[in-house]
């Protein structure tokens, strides 16, 4: 799993350009669009340029060019074409296609070039929620079926990252505008996939609220400290791979034995959240489906 893969199966271009593996057969065959290497047993298996050359014939198509248009032309015509689309209504996907090739080649300066693209005609907003959202739930579907290496997968969230914290800290700059309430975010122990939180920081920032970031892999009793500086706390937290599945009611629970008592609150979010029983929810403890729920609440 950790070998960084540069040869794909033909299920791989599948999962990651979304055409199915039968038309992609037909393409090639019948186009020569690709050229894949063969192996002893005949099966199928395409190098990085088939690869990256697929995505871009996949976004000609999109905007209206023929299967058999786009086989005539000569292979520098492709990317130059894709390189040259500029149509509002697929932006995102183009972005999304850039982004994946950015992925597979670990190519910093093509992520960096689609991202500038991108804030110059939109808002770092709707580009997160447009645009990497997307991109980051496609990219746990693809490394569950194994098409991405764990290294693809952190090149690209690292690289994400660092926009979050760009953009983080020019919103720290300016004093918070609304005091009537502080939130602290943090990630229960052994919980280190932060996007998601920081993300939310980015959000309470913009909203003009005052934030205490914790990070990561926080214990509860770490958190009674805040109580002693704030007044009106809501403790923020999102619950990707912890707790385990079977305890995130008890840790829930905890949370609310041990640290809310009468004057703070708790809202929590993620994948396992879902799992939390309803009974201990009440108007302290919130959970939202979504980060988006959870933005509109504010």
């Amino acid at each position: 799993m950790n070998h960084i893969k540069n040869v794909f199966s033909i299920k791989d271009l599948e999962n990651l350009s979304g055409i199915k593996a039968h038309t992609i057969r037909i393409w090639e065959k019948r186009y020569g669009l690709l050229k894949p290497m063969r192996t002893d047993t005949n099966i199928r298996l395409y190098d990085l340029g088939q690869l990256r050359k697929l995505l871009n014939v996949v976004l000609l198509h999109d905007h209206g060019y023929k299967i058999s248009k786009i086989a005539d032309f000569p292979e520098d015509k492709i990317p130059q074409l894709a390189g040259d689309i500029i149509s509002k209504n697929s932006v995102n996907n183009q972005a999304i296609n850039q982004f994946k090739i950015a992925m597979m080649h670990f190519d910093q300066a093509l992520f960096v070039a689609t991202y500038e693209k991108l804030l110059s005609e939109e808002s770092f907003r709707d580009v997160f929620h447009g645009i990497f959202l997307p991109l980051l739930q496609e990219l746990g579907l693809l490394w569950q079926s194994q098409t991405i290496s764990p290294a693809h997968e952190h090149f690209i969230s690292y690289q994400i990252q660092q926009k979050l914290l760009v953009n983080i800290e020019r919103l720290q700059m300016a004093e918070p505008t609304k005091k009537d309430k502080v939130f602290v975010l943090y990630l229960p122990e052994n919980e280190i996939h932060q996007l998601g939180l920081l993300y939310l920081n980015y959000e309470l920032l913009l909203h003009g609220y005052k934030t205490v970031y914790l990070g990561e892999s926080v214990p509860i009793e770490s958190l009674k400290d805040l109580k002693k500086h704030f007044d009106n706390l809501i403790f923020v937290t999102y619950l990707t791979i912890e707790p385990q599945p079977d305890r995130v009611t008890d840790y829930i629970t905890k949370v609310r034995e041990e640290m809310l008592g009468t004057d703070a609150r708790l809202w929590f979010t993620g994948r396992l959240a879902k799992l939390c029983d309803t009974g201990v929810l009440n108007d302290r403890i919130k959970r939202f489906g979504s980060i988006g729920e959870l933005v509109n609440e504010l």
